[in-house]
């Protein structure tokens, strides 16, 4: 009996022992079975990959698909209010007393007074013309200035700084009151009445006294020019400071005294 218990007790040591082999062989083959696992997923891998791509790419396209940010705004540019005449006179101050003519007179701001023609193809265009640019434009009328608009331009400029200098007023102010003072109110048409010609006093248009006041400055300043050294620059200054004082003494002044002496006769 103590025989076969010692034969059992190796039988059943064996089969613990026997056992334990087939554990690690499963614990070995379990890499085995687990590596055909992974290679499984290597194919789940790589679709899930061109699925991330997309992901991945949405920011760029987002970004694109972003609007372009905006450009920084320019300066706004100065208010009117600050715009001065040559870069040196307030016009906010100017005063149109006469109200016949004051559309007729554009003071509004410009630092420049140069439209290169902008509204010469409009009818009553030059109603809308800075004054100071009609000025500019009316010296250019004899051979001395014909075409040379920097040289007129020089001229007023130099002119206006004269006035200011010697008045200490605004140049402008002046201006606009050697054109009230020069601008004639009536003058002499003529009527046929079969072959006799006819004098006939009207009344000026506001537009043509405008005009003919300009006229008037530049011929009188023109020829005192012509009579004396003096620069064309000072010889408007003094034109424009007598007629805005109603000098008769002075040409646009007594141009103007000579059509309405005229046109009374005619009524």
């Amino acid at each position: 009996m103590a025989d076969e218990e010692k034969q059992k007790e190796p039988s059943q040591e064996e089969s613990p022992a026997g056992a334990e082999p087939p554990a690690a062989d499963a614990a070995a083959e379990a890499p085995k079975s687990d590596s055909p696992v992974k290679e499984s997923k290597k194919p789940d891998e790589v679709k899930k990959k061109p699925s991330e791509e997309p992901s991945a790419e949405k920011p760029a396209a987002a970004k694109e698909a972003e609007p372009p940010m905006e450009a920084e705004p320019e300066a706004a540019p100065p208010p009117l209010s600050d715009v001065r005449l040559f870069g040196r006179y307030d016009v906010s101050e100017v005063v149109v007393g006469d109200a016949g003519i004051a559309r007729y007179i554009d003071i509004s701001p410009v630092a420049v007074p140069h439209t290169g023609g902008k509204h010469s193809s409009r009818a009553f265009g030059k109603a809308k013309m800075s004054i100071v640019e009609r000025l500019i434009n009316g010296m250019m009328r004899t051979e001395d200035f014909t075409g040379k608009k920097i040289k007129s331009y020089k001229a007023v400029e130099d002119a206006f700084a004269l006035v200011h200098e010697k008045t200490d007023r605004n140049p402008l102010q002046m201006l606009v009151d050697a054109l009230q003072n020069a601008a004639p109110r009536e003058e002499v048409t003529r009527l046929q009445y079969g072959g006799i010609s006819v004098p006939k006093a009207v009344d000026v248009a506001p537009a043509r006294r405008v005009d003919l006041a300009l006229r008037h400055l530049c011929q009188g300043a023109l020829e005192s020019s012509h009579k004396s050294k003096k620069p064309i620059g000072e010889c408007l200054a003094d034109e424009i400071i007598a007629a805005a004082k109603g000098d008769v003494n002075c040409h646009s002044v007594a141009k103007k005294e000579e059509i309405e002496r005229v046109s009374a006769s005619a009524r």
